[in-house]
């Protein structure tokens, strides 16, 4: 699931009076819309989350994640996105399908549209998988957008109490003719032939240190600056985006990875997951189904077990 092309990076500027972190994440996101399926406006909100999520992730310890949920009253039903320190993303929607014809004030996909008004939860958790059980941290605020990058910014002001600048977006195409996709525009596609062909973002925190004349540069300066899908359309890359939406604040970077869309399961949690069921359940799909097939959400695949092995699992748990 690598993602050729995709970069993410971690800076300060101003003297380390602003934290900055940017992303090119055409191939993540281009990956997950292609696992899941999902319809234009959908594919938008999905990889508006995942980059958004893989931003924060940079601000969590090495056996952290964090997971960003928009718990939406619109017919999308959920945005899920969980992200490592590492660069790992992984996310789905409840409903691939939602769509809209309508754009927005900005001639743009609007996504406000499918996600409704409901809550965006933000979840740290640490060790989990190596068995710590440490109690996570959670955090909530209203969806005040519905627009993704707005959200952001308003959870990071309100939950995290740091002033930050968002911007997040996702351009796609129709293959084949050439013809940028509008939500408007209402047009004949396949799903197959849908490409994302631009998608990235960045998040500019302002540190408690800020004095009131970068906070007023930043706050001129930052409107004024291209959208961070026009920027990647453009080619430019993460570092290159903040110096053109901050200018001379003297960036200085002290990360850049590469991110991707990865999935942390396999046939053996599959497995595991059928074999803490309980041998009633077993028995049950042995008896019913010959064997049992189970499809992961956060990337949708999906693992087939067959009755030897489901035969295996009840022989080991009569030990």
């Amino acid at each position: 699931m690598n993602s050729n092309g995709d970069k993410l990076v971690h800076a300060t500027g101003a003297d380390n009076q602003i934290r900055c972190m940017a992303a090119v994440t055409t191939g993540l996101v281009s990956e997950a819309c292609r696992r899941h399926r999902t319809f234009p406006t959908a594919s938008v909100a999905l990889g508006r989350t995942l980059t958004g999520g893989l931003l924060l992730g940079r601000g969590v310890k090495d056996l952290e994640k964090i997971t960003v949920h928009f718990d939406c009253d619109g017919p999308i039903g959920n945005i899920i996105a969980q992200a490592d320190a590492t660069g790992n993303v992984r996310g789905y929607v409840t409903n691939p399908a939602a769509d809209t014809t309508q754009e927005n004030s900005m001639g743009k996909f609007d996504v406000r549209k499918i996600v409704g008004t409901g809550t965006m939860y933000v979840i740290r958790d640490a060790g989990f998988e190596i068995g710590l059980m440490k109690e996570p941290y959670r955090g909530s605020v209203p969806i005040v957008s519905g627009e993704i990058s707005e959200d952001f910014a308003y959870y990071l002001s309100r939950s995290e109490q740091v002033n930050s600048a968002v911007s997040i977006g996702v351009h796609m195409t129709v293959e084949g003719n050439g013809t940028e996709l509008h939500s408007g525009e209402n047009p004949e596609f396949e799903l197959e032939r849908l490409r994302v062909t631009a998608a990235g973002g960045y998040i500019v925190q302002i540190m408690p240190s800020a004095s009131e004349e970068i906070i007023s540069y930043l706050e001129r300066r930052i409107p004024s600056a291209p959208h961070s899908t026009e920027m990647v359309r453009e080619g430019m890359a993460p570092l290159e985006m903040l110096e053109c939406a901050l200018g001379g604040v003297g960036l200085t970077l002290l990360e850049e990875i590469e991110p991707r869309f990865h999935c942390q399961c396999s046939k053996e949690r599959a497995l595991l997951i059928i074999s803490a069921l309980g041998h009633r359940e077993i028995e049950d799909m042995l008896k019913k189904d010959n064997g049992a097939e189970l499809t992961c959400h956060f990337c949708n695949e999906t693992y087939n077990v067959t009755a030897d092995e489901l035969q295996r699992l009840l022989a080991e748990a009569n030990g």
